[in-house]
């Protein structure tokens, strides 16, 4: 069911609102834009008449093919009062009413959908606006600007028809922006626009006003489906049934002289988060003018000498939407000769480092809690603010310098378009994204880019907008870049880049130099590491934000965080990182190098005293792990899993050991080890070594493995105990699938665990528990917990055992089409299945903790860290998480931002 159809939504009866009549919650079905426009009319400020389709309109469009049937009458009445209201009529030849028809969807999807403005203007009508403004190239310019915008977006022209026929008619003038051209020119231009809509599509502009807003309507609708919005969605995980508002405004005109101009405006800066005034204005242009990039814009701060006035006025309702918001704010403004009216509002897109600190900034001013501090940021940039910097102390090249738009130090090789961008991308080249201006088409390049590189643009353009919702480096506005898309090259003074030349760009000074400028670990990580002197969290501000922000999310969270490491060295950099434990120690990481021909040794034993020797050479090398492991995580626990390694991974390769073979058989030179080892091996080939072979199995095929482990664990952690340590480790049964398998080898174990407490005199306190990894063992929870006093869900294993996905093969061969098809929003390897493994994960919970109320559970796959994942494992009760050492802190976070939700992940337990 779509979420439209929340029964807290308005009655689907209607499906047009007044701007009065909405407010900021209704953006499920107003849109954002709708939404706070109508919130900005309420709070009094200047914004234009207008009205809001819905959402639901738009559903019942994409899911019939037509609008429901009381829409029409109801867009006339809104319109009937609009035109009431305004004195003017839509389209009239004699002082016309001119709207824009523009998308809203609930979360912001900036250019991803249409927008058209002018609507109402033609030729009966074209007069009547020059009469109105008095002012007749501000007329024809809007004439030619709804012919523009309308035939690409409404009419499927290419947009690049228009923009040639701009250029020529610029060239042909000798003007170098658009603002030159006389009336002459642009009545050519009209004329010269509507022979291309007539070419291109087969029918003429229309000149009916109300067919505009109905044809502009629709295109809206539909652009919620175009393959840009659907990547886009996709990228930021918004679901896709959601649908776009339209809103329909009476036009304000700020091409209407130098007393005239649009702007965007930020409360705060969302590059660094620092407060000030920020923004781009730009005199005589409409408001597509500044996103688009395509001219180069003021400082907003420069409005001021420019119109006093209204600089003055903008502040003021920038401080009183950011106090209404409680957060860093994004606005649209336009000023008609000298009157100042807000188009837009929103909740800022930032980067990382601006999240973090704002989020603290707004504590400090009493305007948020910690609890509401923690939502405002997220694990996903946590973890782009430890990404590597560039080295202060390297000799580097400066090229140019534009606008740091989006933070981050990137180096690729400089690509000139989308397409090469994906190509090079997916053949595993890092590539830097260069274009004199970004659109929406370049989205998917975007993407697959390291950093997008601009030369015109600024801080609010396409590029940057974009690149700061994903995270992605982005330089803009570098004006001294001059960029050939055609000829595929880079131009700087006398210094020329070509395709595939490498480039560094550093998005947080904008500054993007020649080659590759090396890179050196991020403070946040320094930080978390401990590498940091004794207060220097007080001295770095984003390091001070980040450490005030984890506290409150350890002061909060219920979920506790531990490590998967399978050395000292790995568990001694999960605990500077915060872990709690180990999660997973993969003991079969253990066995490689030198000591693989150990295991294969043992797994090839064909009598008991091979096996016993094979056993006996790894017994003291397991111990000396142990022992090691258990000192550096010491007081803390330590869940250590059996060997699990699918077979194959321990014996020679068929082929190769096959060759080997043949080749000594035609010289005659027969060697009998090899000749008895393949017949071993082909005795043990496994078509599917994930699904054969391993786990309990193996312990229970190859007697005396699985108690060489646990013995090794029993010493090393007496030995721990008696130097007066406090180890406390839990050893986990792999692959299990039916409780039977479980007592067997728990028997073998407390056996073997009882012959060292007496050897030692040593009480030991050792926890025996499965891993949660097959769909049975899931199923059959509640028999699994009376032999278990632990569960850890092994989520990767499950996933492919759920879905019946190889993960080695399935990433590499269809997951990129089921992608792009909608079947996946996210690889379910990436971020845990809720319907399918999440629902075996919940019941499995529940029924292990109806068997045996004290069992601990956790998780210790892929999905441990991440950031959605955690937040699915606290609500289901678990009670930790374990993940890669590098993701604690971002577990760490998510698990305190999901108690701060409101959580408690009491009712699975």
């Amino acid at each position: 069911m779509s979420e439209n159809s929340d029964p807290h939504a308005a009655p689907s009866a209607k499906y047009v609102y007044d701007f009065t009549e909405g407010n900021k919650d209704l953006k499920h079905l107003l849109g954002g834009k709708g939404a706070n426009l109508a919130e900005m009319t309420n709070l009094g400020l200047p914004v234009p008449p207008g009205f809001t389709i819905t959402t639901e309109a738009c559903n019942i469009y994409l899911d019939t093919g037509s609008e429901p049937a009381a829409l029409r009458d109801e867009v006339s009445a809104h319109l009937d009062a609009l035109e009431e209201r305004m004195g003017k009529r839509l389209g009239r030849a004699e002082d016309p009413l001119l709207v824009s028809v523009r998308s809203g969807a609930k979360f912001s999807m900036p250019g991803m959908m249409d927008t058209v403005l002018n609507v109402g203007l033609s030729d009966a009508s074209v007069a009547g606006l020059a009469a109105q403004a008095g002012d007749e190239r501000f007329a024809w310019d809007s004439y030619r600007r709804l012919i523009q915008m309308f035939g690409r977006t409404v009419l499927g022209v290419d947009g690049e028809h228009f923009e040639e026929a701009l250029e020529e008619a610029k060239r042909a003038k000798g003007a170098a922006t658009d603002v030159e051209l006389a009336v002459a020119d642009l009545k050519k231009l009209v004329t010269r626009f509507k022979e291309i809509v007539s070419a291109e599509t087969g029918r003429d502009f229309p000149q009916d006003p109300r067919a505009q807003m109905d044809l502009a309507i629709r295109s809206v609708f539909e652009s919620w489906n175009t393959d840009r919005a659907k990547l886009y969605r996709r990228q930021e995980r918004i679901p896709g049934d959601l649908g776009t508002a339209v809103t329909i405004c009476s036009m304000v005109f700020g091409n209407l002289g130098p007393d005239s101009g649009t702007g965007v405006a930020f409360t705060r800066d969302p590059a660094s988060g620092h407060q000030g005034v920020y923004g781009d204005y730009l005199q005589n242009a409409q408001g597509e003018d500044v996103v688009a990039g395509i001219r180069n814009t003021v400082a907003l701060a420069d409005l001021e000498t420019v119109d006093k006035k209204s600089y003055d006025e903008l502040l003021s309702i920038m401080a009183t939407l950011e106090t209404h918001y409680r957060d860093l704010c994004d606005i649209e403004f336009t000023i008609e000769r000298g009157r100042l009216w807000m188009l837009q509002t929103r909740v800022g897109k930032r980067t990382a480092g601006a999240a973090f600190r704002i989020a603290t900034q707004l504590v400090d001013q009493g305007l948020i809690d910690e609890a509401e501090a923690l939502q405002r940021v997220t694990g996903a940039q946590l973890a782009q603010l430890m990404f590597p910097r560039f080295d202060d102390h390297t000799e580097r090249e400066l090229l140019g310098r534009g606008i740091a738009a989006s933070p981050g130090a990137a180096v690729g090789k400089a690509v000139f378009d989308s397409y090469t961008a994906i190509k090079w991308s997916r053949s595993g080249e890092k590539v830097i994204l260069v274009r004199r201006e970004t659109n929406p088409d370049d989205l998917d390049g975007m993407i697959a880019a390291e950093a997008i590189l601009t030369s015109r643009g600024g801080k609010t353009s396409h590029a940057a907008v974009v690149a700061r919702g994903m995270g992605k480096t982005c330089v803009c506005g570098a004006e001294e870049l001059e960029v050939d898309t055609k000829a595929r090259r880079l131009t700087v003074g006398s210094t020329v880049i070509e395709e595939g030349d490498v480039l560094s760009i550093d998005g947080s000074t904008g500054k993007v130099y020649l080659g590759e400028v090396p890179v050196v670990p991020s403070p946040v990580v320094e930080y978390f590491e401990g590498r940091m002197h004794a207060g220097a969290e007080e001295a770095d501000e984003l390091v001070g934000a980040v450490h005030r922000m984890m506290a409150y999310a350890d002061r909060r969270r219920r979920l506790r965080v531990r490590a998967n490491a399978d050395n000292a060295e790995d568990a001694l950099r999960a605990r500077r990182f915060g872990a709690q434990g180990i999660g997973l120690c993969r003991t079969e990481h253990m066995f490689l190098g030198e000591r693989r021909a150990m295991v294969e040794k043992l797994i090839l034993a064909d009598t008991d005293e091979e096996r016993e020797q094979a056993l006996g050479e790894l017994l003291p090398l397991q111990k000396k792990d142990f022992t090691e492991l258990f000192e550096a995580m010491d007081g803390l626990p330590v869940t250590v899993r059996l060997l699990d390694p699918p077979l194959h991974e321990f014996l020679p390769d068929i082929t190769e050991l096959s060759v080997r073979v043949a080749l000594a058989e035609a010289r005659k030179d027969h060697n009998e080890n090899d000749l008895r080892l393949l017949q071993a091996v082909h005795k043990l080939h496994e078509q599917n070594p994930m699904l054969g072979l391993r786990g309990v199995r193996l312990g229970l095929v190859i007697p005396g493995l699985f108690a060489m482990q646990v013995r090794a664990i029993a010493e090393a952690s007496a030995a721990r105990v008696d130097a007066k340590g406090d180890p406390r480790a839990e050893i986990m049964i792999p692959l299990v699938g039916t409780v039977q398998e479980l007592e067997i080898v728990r028997d073998e174990a407390e056996g073997v665990i009882a012959e060292v407490e007496r050897a030692t005199g040593t009480r030991l306190k050792l926890a025996l528990g499965t891993m949660i990894e097959l769909p049975r063992a899931a199923l059959t929870a509640g028999q699994i917990a009376e032999a278990a006093e632990f569960f850890s869900f092994g989520t990767n294993d499950l996933t492919q055992t759920v879905w019946g996905f190889s993960r080695d093969d399935v990433e590499a061969s269809f997951f990129t089409a089921y992608l792009e098809k909608g079947i996946f929003g996210v690889s379910p390897f990436e971020t845990i299945d809720r319907d399918g493994v999440g629902a075996l994960v919940r019941s499995a919970a529940e029924a292990g903790r109806a068997t045996r109320p004290g069992l601990k559970l956790g998780v210790c796959g892929e999905h441990g860290g991440d950031p959605e994942s955690v937040h699915f494992f606290h609500e289901v009760g678990l009670d930790y998480v374990s993940c890669s050492p590098f993701r604690i802190p971002v577990a760490r976070l998510e698990a305190g931002r999901a108690a701060a939700a409101g959580h408690d992940g009491s009712d699975s337990r």
